[in-house]
């Protein structure tokens, strides 16, 4: 269902700009050369001028001029037309007669030049090959200028144009911007910007069409200036003829309309116009004026012209820019104009209720530390009363505001002093009301403080009339010190608020600045006091702000600089604080008239008191509502002013107000009602005369209804024939024919004939249409039916509309089976049928358009011989709903319960009416349906409805733009209805609960009921035991209407009160009753609470326990019993016990916190037992228990589990030399816990086998001594009684080797890692040395028994030479020396030592390098270390490790505490040493990665690159499965 609708002056809050079509104004003026006058008459005719533009779009009509009495008496005459309907309709019988006769006359003298055009038309039709009438001509232009080639062809059909450049065609897309192609009215034309010399060449034009091919052709040649670059081919440059833009020819198309704008949004008016000629460098000279005030650019007016658009944008709009808009564009024969008005609401206020901010902030009487700021009032329409304003200003480049005024001022002008000589400011200004402030209105123009009298102070002397020289007064003055009195003290502004002082500055005045003192008295007494003792004065002009009502004040001033004061000035006239005027008087009659379809005319009176009137603000409201809206948020100077963006067809009442700088007058009187209606006029002409039929001696025709009704309805057409070869027209009709479908009889076979229609409504008869093209009277004898009429539309949405047509005249030789209907795009020729199969009714729903887009129709009408000629094409119809369109609605009436349908206009006037249909047949007189209309609203209302109502109703508003909806009544909808309108003519009073009962505070009980709704006028009573109750000693009875309780409470609740209760209810016209039945064990329980409940009144009046003792778990599963306490003070006390022995908690309990609690750390079976908590003081005692055992022990552990399930870890794996452990690690572990350990799905119970146990962090189990027996799937089953958290691990396949391989490896570690041979430290991962110099790896190594030592060169074993020497002394020290290394010593070389339990196998990379080479880059991944050359000593420098090992390929997790030790990796090398022996290593273990080593105690001999860089290997690595301590959750 589509939205309500809403007129724009109620959708002020939203931020969006529309636009009503309905106003425009559009004038042309020739210019005209005027001599100037004196300056007196020069002023008086801009006046008159000014006058004369202010409001150009109001131009009051001849009939409209009329005195107040005239008007009066047009209006009782319009009311009651009705009555004299058949004297008006034989008057306008005899005027069109006359004015026939006047057409005919008039017709006869053009009927040359008629018959002149059609013969050109007829020549028209001719087919033709292209010719071209102007062809193109050379051009010879400078580099980087344009060159525009156009030509004009003719030819029939009319011919295509494509451009050629040396043959090859012009492609615009192949270089953007460089080709422009355009074709205008006829004129082809190709563009190109900016040319260069390339462009040199043959251009031709080819224009082609059926007929033939035409060629045009010429050359553009592209020059290059002189020094350009290239020799000049011309000497000189040619002289271009300058062409003004007053020259050109410009004609206004599509216009910019009435808009409405919201402050704070943007809007554009934009105006398309045909330039003749378009020149791309000429724009033409158009100007924009805002109420006659020419705009100029500025950041809040932006204006363009060209690309034949002239556009103005305002991007950030104020009611500032509320005005009468004026486009001017300067022709070769003069001005065109076109105006519109531009309406700005006020935005959405900061507080609801608050004013509109004012508008027209300017700064007057400017001097060097005082301005004057004015400005204009808002409307008030809803709101409250204005108050008073605040001013603001800010410094120019700041944005930091200061408010001026301390208390609101109540008048349109506040004189704002203390500014700074030379500053510039701007100024805004706030309302004030009782609801809150306004939003501050646009700030002023920048104003900048300067003294004025210093600029008269200077005089210009002209020097044989070309010279100019300055003099100052105090050049003319001589030398003065003190300064002359100031003269002419009086006040300027007299008002309550303010009086400001003025005077004359002093001569003479003297050079030193100058500043003056204010002195004031109360009027005849001589006491003299000083007034501005704060800040210097340096202007003429003081605001006075202090002064007591009732009293007069005289002032005097000094003039006062650094040599002194002058003599006070002569005293003021006796001046007084009060209002010279108020506000106007309310202006006088209202009076609207008509004016458009969405618009009225309003004028008024002047108030008989203007008071220096600012302007009027007008208001509108709809008749019958009582909220108000502004038609003007800016005050309008005229007293006529247009209204628009009304409803059409909805009845509005006006009123004005007058406006000056006091605020706004009383309202006027409202106007009488109007409806929004267009102005009664003539209709405009009929169109689309089509040939239906036709018999050899008559024509039946058909024609299309006027676009404009003139504001009554069209009850008349006439029509008139003509021999197509004769001038003279003929009347068919006298008598005027009301529908749109004629017979002409009585003409000659075989002659042409034309038509044309006019049509008469109130207002007379209009204009005729065009003539139709020419009809020959010959016989149709075709088989096939003639042509379908009359296409309307009805229902178009965005995406969809219903096509309606009448069937044809003429039904060939049988009759007509169905139609087709074919669909274009507006100016394409390819139709699209769009129903596969005719259809035998004569409508269509058309579905899936493109919104926005425009369709035309026609019709083709199908019998029994084929399918017949095809309809006259549809008037164009754009797939786009009306605004504010609603559809159909299907409802119930409350009242009477009928089934109706409904829609609601968003558009009528006086002449519509809704016409309903079923199935697209007019439903006429029914007896069972109804149709009512009220105001834009009809209902269809059936009487009595069945399935023979189901169906597809629409309904359409006549004389409209359109509006139509439809509403598709099915079954299911139906019923619905009927159900729905049965429960409202039978009537009960719904509940939303039946009766029931509870039991209060104090024990006392509550019977309610809860209804749907209730009114005030309800009726009930209460039985109890079938015997009334009323409200009384006992017993409280009352309603409520808003929520719809019906309640009775009793105080006192015994077994008496057993028994049957019953509520009987009237509404009105419904009634109905609820029961509740309070026996046997249903009535003990009741009873039983409300004795409860009144020994817990009794309690709670001592301290007392608002909750007993629970208890709660935290997150770090501490078990907490908590309580809370009500009605305590200090003196309460509170202890805790538990099995009668009392605990004293680390923190003492806080009553008067009114909750304390008990933490239980580590919660165990030993904390079972009886706790109690006893409150007690002086009013009394009470006390709670809590037994912590048996269900409560087992929820508190389960409580305690589910927190410590959820933070479970997975299993982990950890070896040890007694076996393999699972452990799993959470908050908090205590044996109570149901928790179970599970291998193969079979519960484990502790035994020397399995053991399991666990800590307050984790729980555990161990297999001590593994066998394959124990491989399998392990699980741990945590459970809190609803939920249970397993945690599992497979400990089976290479899983359980490798745990198995650890275990073994770890039981023998603790005795191999002490024995095994190792190498303690002293050797470098990477030596860099120079050749010729002498190599000591040395080394000490360890073991028990003493190690085996074997040193390796790339794998291959050293035995020991006279180059190459290796020893091992004591068992302890191992070496190998090469003397004179030579780079064939360079390569990996390692040194394995092992015992029976193991050892480890070190690498170092040994380069060679010759004298002078540079130092080569250390390899391997180690970072780079330049090696030493030592000057006496032959020693390798080496290279310090990097990581200790590379990262292993199988992630690994780290362990966040290491519980088996590692052995030694590598210690890093000292970066120099003393002698030639590398520096042994650190005997200090380090701790080793996780990361596994390989297994292989030697080196592969295979393996062609390089071992990494880590530089110990252990045959024995350990392993890791996973962390033993991972992180916990």
């Amino acid at each position: 269902m589509a939205s309500k609708v809403i007129p724009w002056y109620k959708k002020k809050r939203v931020s969006q700009v529309k636009t009503d079509y309905a106003y425009h104004h559009t004038k042309s003026s020739v210019k005209q050369q005027t001599e100037r006058k004196s300056s007196s008459s020069v002023s008086q005719v801009q006046a008159q001028a000014t006058e004369a533009m202010t409001e150009p779009a109001y131009t009051i009509p001849v009939f409209r001029e009329r005195t107040a009495e005239g008007t009066e008496e047009y209006q009782r005459v319009a009311t009651n037309v009705g009555k004299g309907l058949t004297v008006i309709q034989e008057e306008l019988r005899r005027m069109r007669i006359a004015t026939k006769v006047q057409v005919d006359s008039l017709a006869i003298q053009r009927e040359v030049k008629d018959m002149m055009a059609k013969r050109v038309d007829y020549l028209d039709e001719i087919p033709k090959m292209p010719d071209f009438v102007v062809a193109l001509r050379p051009h010879t232009v400078w580099e980087k200028t344009p060159v525009k080639l156009f030509c004009t062809v003719q030819g029939n059909p009319r011919p295509i144009v494509k451009w050629y450049k040396g043959g090859v065609p012009v492609d615009p897309l192949s270089i953007p911007g460089k080709y422009k192609i355009e074709n205008k009215y006829g004129v082809h034309s190709l563009i190109i910007s900016r040319c260069v010399v390339s462009d040199t060449a043959e251009y031709s034009a080819v224009a082609t069409n059926p007929h033939g091919t035409a060629t045009s052709k010429a050359t553009v040649t592209v020059k290059r200036a002189s020094g350009a670059g290239e020799s000049c081919h011309l000497g000189l440059v040619p002289h271009l003829t300058e062409i003004h833009p007053s020259k050109l020819e410009v004609t206004l198309l599509d216009r910019f309309s009435v808009s409405f704008g919201v402050e704070g949004s943007s809007t554009s008016l934009v105006c398309s116009m045909v330039v003749v000629p378009d020149l791309p460098n000429i724009p033409p000279l158009a100007q924009w004026y805002r109420d006659d005030k020419l705009l100029k650019p500025s950041k809040l007016v932006e204006m363009t012209v060209g690309g034949g658009v002239a556009r103005l944008t305002l991007p950030h709009l104020a009611k500032d820019d509320e005005g009468l808009y004026t486009l001017r564009i300067f022709t070769k024969d003069g001005t065109a104009e076109h105006s519109a008005y531009l309406f700005v609401s006020d935005a959405a206020p900061s507080t609801a209720g608050a004013p509109g901010a004012p508008m027209s902030v300017k700064a007057y009487d400017i001097n060097s530390d005082y301005v004057l700021v004015a400005w204009k009032p808002p409307n008030t329409v809803n709101e409250a009363a204005i108050t008073g304003y605040f001013v603001d200003r800010c410094e120019a480049g700041s944005d930091k505001w200061v408010q001026c005024n301390d208390a609101p001022v109540k008048i349109c002008k506040y004189p704002v002093h203390g500014l700074s000589l030379g500053h510039s400011y701007h100024f805004r200004v706030r309302a004030v009301n009782s609801a809150g402030i306004s939003r501050p209105s646009r700030k002023s123009e920048k104003v900048t403080a300067l003294d004025a009298a210093e600029s008269e102070r200077l005089q210009v002397i002209k020097i044989e009339g070309k010279y100019d020289i300055v003099i100052k007064d105090d050049d003319l003055e001589g030398y003065i010190t003190i300064p002359g009195e100031p003269t002419d003290v009086h006040a300027s502004e007299i008002f309550k608020s303010y009086v400001v002082l003025s005077w004359k500055p002093p001569s003479p005045r003297g050079r030193a600045p100058l500043w003056y003192v204010i002195e004031k008295c109360i009027a005849g007494t001589g006491a003299w006091q000083r007034i501005n003792t704060a800040v210097k004065l340096h202007s003429p002009r003081y605001p006075v702000f202090d002064l007591q009502d009732g009293q007069k004040y005289q002032f005097r001033v000094y003039s006062v600089n650094m040599y002194g004061s002058s003599e006070a000035s002569a005293p003021s006239e006796p001046i007084q604080k009060v209002d010279e005027d108020g506000v106007p008087s309310a202006p006088g009659q209202v009076i609207a008239t008509r004016n458009t379809k969405s618009s009225v005319f309003v004028q008024w009176e002047a108030p008989k008191h203007l008071k220096n009137l600012i302007g009027y603000y007008i208001d509108g409201r709809v008749v019958g509502a009582k909220e108000w809206f502004p038609c003007n948020h800016k005050p309008f100077k005229h007293t006529r002013f247009v209204v628009h963006g009304l409803i059409p067809g909805e009845t509005y009442a006006f009123r004005v107000q007058a406006v000056n700088l006091f605020g706004l007058s009383e309202e006027s009187q409202e106007s009488s009602p109007i409806a929004v209606e267009p102005a009664l006029a003539t209709p405009s002409a009929p169109f689309g005369i089509t040939m239906l039929s036709c018999d050899g001696s008559s024509i039946t025709l058909a024609w299309r209804s006027p676009k404009h009704c003139g504001g009554s309805k069209v009850n008349a057409y006439y029509i008139d024939k003509r021999n197509a070869d004769t001038l003279v027209w003929k009347e068919v009709n006298l008598t005027g024919v009301t529908e749109r479908i004629c017979t002409v009889d009585n003409l000659t076979e075989g002659t042409f004939y034309e038509f044309k229609v006019q049509a008469a409504n109130m207002a007379g008869v209009g204009v005729p249409s065009a003539p139709s093209a020419p009809m020959k009277c010959e016989a149709w004898t075709m088989e096939e039916p003639g042509p379908a009429y009359d296409l309307s539309f009805s229902e178009v949405r965005s995406h969809s509309l219903v096509i309606l047509w009448k069937a044809p005249v003429y039904t060939g030789a049988s009759a007509v089976t169905g139609y087709f209907v074919d669909m274009a795009k507006k100016g394409s020729s390819e139709f699209v049928t769009l129903n596969q199969e005719a259809v035998s009714h004569r409508y269509l729903q058309v579905t899936s358009l493109e919104e926005g887009e425009t369709y035309v129709f026609r019709v083709r009408s199908v019998n029994g011989s084929g399918v017949g000629k095809p309809s006259q094409l549809s008037e164009p119809v754009c797939a786009k709903a009306l605004a504010g369109t609603k559809e159909i609605v299907a409802g119930v009436d409350e009242e009477t319960g009928d089934v109706f349908l409904s829609l609601e206009a968003c558009e009528i006037c006086e002449t519509s009416k809704f016409v309903w249909s079923k199935n697209y047949k007019p439903i006429g007189d029914c007896p069972r349906v109804a149709v009512t209309a009220k105001g834009r609203t009809s209902r269809l209302t059936f009487s009595n409805p069945d399935k023979d109502d189901l169906g597809r109703y629409s309904v359409v508003v006549t004389d409209t733009d359109g509006v139509s909806a439809s509403h598709t009544l099915t079954e299911d909808a139906l019923n619905t209805m009927l159900e729905l309108s049965y429960a409202i003519r039978h009537p009960i009073v719904p509940l939303k609960h039946g009766l029931n009962y509870e039991v209060l505070e104090k024990g006392h009980v509550r019977f309610w009921l809860q209804a749907v709704k209730l009114s005030p006028s309800v009726s009930y009573r209460f039985i109890v035991n079938d015997k009334e109750v009323t409200s009384g000693e006992g017993h409280k009875i009352s309603h409520d209407v808003a929520t719809g309780i019906i309640q009775m409470t009793v105080d006192h609740f015994t077994r008496a009160n057993e028994g049957t209760y019953t509520v009987q209810i009237h509404d009105g016209k419904a009634k109905t009753q609820s029961s509740l039945v309070l026996v046997g064990d249903v009535f003990k329980v009741a009873l039983k609470e409300a004795e409860f409940q009144r020994k817990e009144h009794i309690r709670k009046q001592g301290p007392h326990f608002s909750e007993y003792l629970y208890f709660t778990v935290t997150e770090d599963c501490t078990v907490m019993l908590a309580c809370k306490m009500a009605n305590v003070k200090k003196e309460t006390t509170f202890h805790w016990y538990k099995e009668d022995d009392e605990i004293v908690p680390e923190t003492p309990p806080n009553v008067m916190s009114g909750a304390c609690a008990l933490p239980i750390p580590l919660f165990s079976r030993k904390d079972q037992g009886i706790f109690k908590a006893v409150l007690s003081d002086d009013r009394g005692k009470d006390t709670s228990h809590f037994d912590v055992s048996g269900q409560v022990f087992d929820d508190i552990i389960s409580a305690i589990a589910k927190i410590a399930g959820a933070s479970a870890s997975d299993l982990v794996l950890q070896c040890t030399p007694e076996g393999i452990r699972l452990q799993c690690y959470m908050k908090y572990y205590t044996e109570e816990m149901k928790t179970v350990w599970k291998h193969k799905e079979s519960k484990i119970a502790s035994s020397e086998k399995m053991r399991i146990g666990g800590t307050a962090e984790m729980a555990w189990m161990q297999i001590c001594d593994p066998s394959d027996k124990e491989k399998g799937h392990y699980s741990i089953e945590i459970s809190d009684g609803v939920q249970t958290h397993t945690r599992t691990f497979d400990l089976s396949g290479q899983a359980y080797t490798d745990a198995y391989e650890e275990y073994l490896r770890l039981k023998a570690a603790a005795f191999a890692e002490k024995n095994r041979g190792r190498v303690v430290g002293g050797l470098p991962d990477v030596v860099t040395i120079m050749e010729e110099k002498s190599l000591s790896l040395t080394c000490t190594v360890w073991g028990e028994p003493t190690p085996e030592v074997t040193w390796f060169k790339n794998e291959q074993e050293v035995a020991s030479t006279e180059h190459t020497k290796v020893t091992f002394d004591g068992g302890k020290f191992a070496s190998l020396v090469i003397n004179k290394v030579t780079p064939d010593d360079s390569g990996k070389y390692s040194i394995n030592v092992r015992n029976k339990y193991g050892g480890e196998f070190v690498e170092i990379t040994v380069s060679v390098y010759r004298h002078g080479e540079k130092i080569p880059e250390p390899k391997l991944g180690h970072p780079k270390t330049p090696a030493a050359t030592p000057a006496a000593t032959p020693a390798a420098t080496p290279v310090p490790p990097k990581s200790p090992a590379p990262p292993s390929k199988t992630p690994t997790p780290t362990p966040s505490k290491s519980q088996t030790p590692a052995p030694s990796i590598k210690s890093p090398t000292p970066a120099s040493t003393p002698a030639s022996t590398p520096a042994p290593k650190s005997p200090t273990p380090a701790p080793k990665s996780p990361t596994p080593a390989p297994k292989s105690p030697t080196p592969a001999p295979k393996s062609p690159t390089p071992t990494p860089s880590r530089g110990v290997k252990s045959p024995t690595p350990p392993r890791f499965m996973k962390s033993p301590t991972p992180p916990r959750k």
